[in-house]
């Protein structure tokens, strides 16, 4: 197992010496999971510290595959640590199923369960190399990283991968609905949670609820311009344990290079080089939710019929292992491709999200609202055309369309078992490409990506706030405190 030190030349970042501290990751393996703690791996380093991102083996390698934003082969401080697993069922998504959630990672997570006694074993000895050890784990792997407070010089941080606005959601929900503050009053119009997950997934999260141990403190890929309000009701009533709260995102790039790194993505974004300014980015198929045939079709018409211009990223979801068995190739209406030609592309494989979001020509993006996308679209400045599917997903969109007023509904939550007609998209897409509501909520969405790009420059707040971090884990004195 690699591991390395700080030697005292490497230690000095800005003038200020970095303590021998290492950070161990322990991601869920989810792509969006994976992700985030990939992008916190690589500002973390740039501090000068040691990041050790463990995880199977296959995870690993899908992490690598695909990172966007930053080249991977030039940081040399982020050591990847590959664990084996027993092999498990790796079924196909099912796009006819009751529950959207994507059940068919489902057999992956229940197989990471089984790194509790590698990551310890690798987290004791790497207590021998390094004066302080701090593990950041993501909240559904509670069960894996349970037993490591109890190693000597040893911290724990959970990162929850959804957004305070959910968590503080959720919280406010179980301890009977209490009054709230007039900035939190949209709270009363969250939609219901039933549906989102099926009960073989919350069985998952109850397991790791009940693993969970006291940690140091919660991260969050998240920013204050965003949701301040509800980071700093968590904080103050303590909600996750912990009134230790940083809200550090987000985590990915929010200046994409010139030099692209991703070659094999080159179609995608030379054809966006040659579209009008304001363009649109529609992904139908996130990384771990399925469509059925009829739904394609009807997403199809509609984006015909909006006379808009748009890239359809178009693939099956993701399974436990991304790399192993067929993908289904989803039909199209007979004919769609050429009636589309030069205002549509359509991408049949996995796609740089964030290359194509930072790119000047995108306009909007219809998403799922994964947290992830989420905050990659804003950073981006980029309006949402909300099309929720399942988890925290609804609530997110009532962040995005209510609360910041960056985006709108593609369909009520309240109607989701309802198919998605044509005239409903071509109607979104509309709303928000070409007409005087969706300019408002494409400035407003720009105007927040800027700021919250300002935030993450030196000097900004967020910036500040990560220093702060780093400073606590290696006990540094910088001009902020929590």
């Amino acid at each position: 197992m690699a591991s390395e030190s700080l030697s005292q030349e490497n230690c000095v970042q800005n003038g200020m010496e970095a303590a021998q501290v290492a950070v161990v990751m322990v991601p869920l393996p989810a792509q969006g999971h994976l992700n985030q703690l990939l992008h916190l791996s690589h500002l973390i380093s740039s501090y000068n510290i040691p990041v050790h991102f463990v995880s199977t083996t296959m995870h690993n390698r899908q992490a690598k595959d695909r990172i966007q934003g930053w080249d991977l082969s030039t940081t040399t401080n982020i050591h990847f640590h590959d664990f084996p697993t027993p092999p498990f069922h790796n079924p196909p998504p099912d796009p006819n199923a009751t529950y959207k959630f994507p059940s068919q990672i489902l057999p992956a997570f229940h197989a990471s369960m089984h790194l509790r006694e590698p990551v310890y074993a690798f987290v004791n000895k790497l207590t021998s190399t390094a004066r302080r050890i701090a593990v950041i784990y993501d909240s559904m792997m509670a069960y894996v990283v349970q037993d490591i407070n109890s190693i000597t010089n040893v911290e724990t941080y959970c990162f929850n991968s959804i957004s305070a606005f959910c968590i503080y959601a959720l919280y406010w929900e179980i301890n009977g609905k209490s009054a709230l503050s007039t900035e939190a009053e949209i709270l009363k119009e969250l939609p219901s949670s039933e549906g989102c997950v099926p009960p073989e997934v919350s069985k998952f999260t109850e397991l790791q609820l009940e693993a969970k141990k006291s940690s140091s403190g919660d991260l969050y890929n998240s920013n204050r311009l965003i949701e301040g309000l509800y980071l700093d009701l968590l904080s103050k009533e303590k909600t996750t344990g912990t009134d230790k709260v940083w809200a550090i995102g987000p985590f990915n790039p929010v200046v994409i290079p010139e030099k692209r790194v991703s070659n094999s993505h080159k179609k995608c974004l030379e054809w966006l080089d040659k579209q009008p300014l304001i363009s649109h980015y529609k992904q139908s198929k996130p990384s771990s939710s399925t469509f059925s045939n009829e739904q394609v079709k009807k997403l199809a018409l509609g984006l015909e019929q909006s006379d808009q211009n748009f890239i359809w990223v178009l693939r099956d979801a993701d399974k436990g292992d991304v790399f192993e068995g067929e993908v289904r190739r989803v039909p199209l209406p007979e004919g769609f491709e050429k009636r589309v030609e030069g205002r549509g592309l359509v991408v049949r494989d996995w796609a740089p999200q964030l290359e194509i979001l930072g790119h000047p020509s995108t306009g909007g993006f219809m998403s799922h609202c994964g947290w992830n996308s989420c905050i990659e679209s804003i950073s981006m400045g980029v309006p949402i055309a909300a099309w929720p599917v399942h988890s925290d997903q609804p609530r997110n969109a009532v962040l995005i369309t209510k609360a910041l007023k960056i985006g709108l509904e593609v369909r009520d939550w309240a109607h989701s078992e309802e198919l998605v007609s044509p005239a409903m998209i071509e109607k979104a897409v509309r709303r928000l490409m070409d007409s005087a509501e969706g300019e408002e909520i494409r400035k407003r969405a720009a105007e927040l990506g800027d700021a919250v790009k300002q935030s993450v420059m030196e000097g900004g707040a967020t910036r500040k706030e990560m220093d702060s971090f780093i400073a606590h884990i290696t006990r540094q004195i910088f001009p902020y405190q929590i």
